[in-house]
Order: C-alpha cells, then structure tokens, then sequence
C-alpha cells in the first residue's frame, strides 16, 4: 500500500475503504475480504451505527494493529452534547482499540466547531488520536477554525468527484499542508459521472476502468480517495490503480468535467439539526 504523509508526520494510506451504509455481518464479512485484497485503511463514524462491526472484525482478525488505519468522525449529535472526551471512549470501546488513527470533525456545525475542535486538540495531546482532522469544510470554516486553532487540521474530507472537483479548496488546503480526502469519489454512480464521454474515451485509452481512472486522477492529484463497495470484484478492482499514468493533458481533460455538481450536502446550506 502507497502512502501520504500528513502534517504530523504519520501516514496515510492513498486508498480506504468507506463502510456507510454498511452495518453487522455485511461489514464484517466485507473487513475480511478487504484486507485479503491489501486493504489497510477503514473510514467510519460515530454517526453511521456501526463502529461496533468494524471493531468486532478487526478484533478477531488479530491483524497487526500498526498495519491498520482507522478513520472514525465526531458526529454533529455528538457536538452538540459537547463531551467530546465522551464520544471519543465510545468509539474507542465499540472499535475495540486503544487509539484512533484519525478522527475527524464530520460537519462544521456553526453553533459547535470550534468549541469541538479544542476539546478534540487535548484529546490529540494525551496520544488517544494520532491525527487530528475535519469534513465537509469550506475555506471560510478553515479561516475561522485556524483563528482559535493551536493545532492545524491534518486532514479535511470533501465531496470530491471529477463533477465536483473542488480546485480552489485543495489549493487552499494544500496552502496550509491540510491532506484533501475525497468521499464518494464515484458521485455515487451517478450517470453524469460513469456515462460521461471523457471518461469513456480514456478508459478505452488507458484500457482500465472508469473508476481507476478516477482513482488515479485523484492519486496523481495527491488526493486520497475512499470508494465504498460490498463487492469483491470491486474491493480488488478499486484498489488496482497503481500500474499505469494519465498523461498531465489527460489530466487536464478530466479537470474540465467540472460543473460543481454535489451528490451530498452542501456545508454552507444544509440543515445540521438534522445531521
């Protein structure tokens, strides 16, 4: 497995495997298969019920736990309940480890995050996270969080997708070494993105599919990617980007899909008591 180093120096795998909406045996049968494919990075949250599967996989894998990477998020709920040492040891007890590899701030609830985001630094400090990061974060929320902040975030999660490809902002990110990591990275199949005609020509071109391509576009755009499936030709077909390079013109092909599409919310206009 490839990775990035964040701003702390720890790595990062290039590649995770997003478990939502994946609950009970499905997702500890898919933690199996993904690990037999090179799988070492796994993105959850508090907020999508099912910590407790995913810890109870790895926990009888008996993997080496300093070959795993567990990305887990402090839910808007839980924000608004304020005991963020709280919600930590939940997830920490559910995932049955003794640290988390990352933990992010799922939503930049206005009301919350940067009261959440100092309660999450002294949790950094006493060594239960090994990295501190945030989602769904435009650059004002940035700009607002880095007035209050001791620690910069070491990664921001976004929509991310060659219809929604956020230029600005991983320039901004990268301004400030934040690592960028792409959730669903596919629009979530929508037909914009797998029928669109660019992409279709250089699959052809590059004789892979139209999700590696992607993948790889992210990859060569140094941005980490976590596709979610419960399916195992998938797992090993998403994880096989790594034997071929898009020319920088190609590149510059899939850079002008582009039309701000979202298949998610949108931080800056979404409800988030209802998040």
């Amino acid at each position: 497995m490839k990775y990035f180093i964040l701003n702390n120096g720890i790595k990062m795998p290039v590649i995770g495997l997003g478990t939502f909406p994946m609950k009970r045996l499905e997702l500890f049968k898919v933690f199996f298969q993904a690990t037999s494919c090179g799988y070492t990075s796994f993105d959850t949250s508090s907020a999508y019920g099912n910590e407790r599967w995913l810890g109870l996989a790895q926990w009888i894998s008996r993997k080496q736990r300093d070959k795993l990477f567990f990305s887990t998020k402090l839910s808007n709920a839980q924000q608004r309940e304020g005991n963020i040492r709280k919600a930590l040891e939940n997830s920490l007890k559910l995932l049955k480890l003794d640290y988390i590899d990352l933990y992010l701030m799922h939503w930049p609830n206005p009301e919350t995050y940067l009261k959440s985001w100092k309660e999450m630094e002294k949790l950094y400090e006493e060594k239960l996270i090994r990295a501190i990061g945030v989602c769904n974060f435009h650059e004002h929320h940035l700009n607002k969080l880095f007035s209050v902040a001791n620690i910069i975030p070491a990664v921001n999660q976004i929509e991310l997708h060659p219809l929604l490809s956020q230029k600005s902002l991983i320039n901004f990110c990268r301004k400030y070494n934040i690592q960028v990591e792409a959730y669903s990275p596919l629009a979530r199949m929508n037909e914009k993105l797998i029928k669109n005609k660019t992409l279709i020509d250089l699959s052809k071109k590059y004789n892979k599919t139209i999700s590696q391509i992607i993948f790889r576009w992210n990859y060569q755009n140094n941005i980490i990617v976590i596709p979610k499936t419960s399916h195992k030709n998938r797992l090993i077909e998403n994880i096989d980007f790594f034997d071929f390079e898009i020319s920088s013109e190609d590149i510059k092909k899939i850079d002008l899909i582009n039309c701000d599409f979202r298949v998610r919310h949108n931080p800056d206009t979404c409800d988030f008591t209802k998040l």
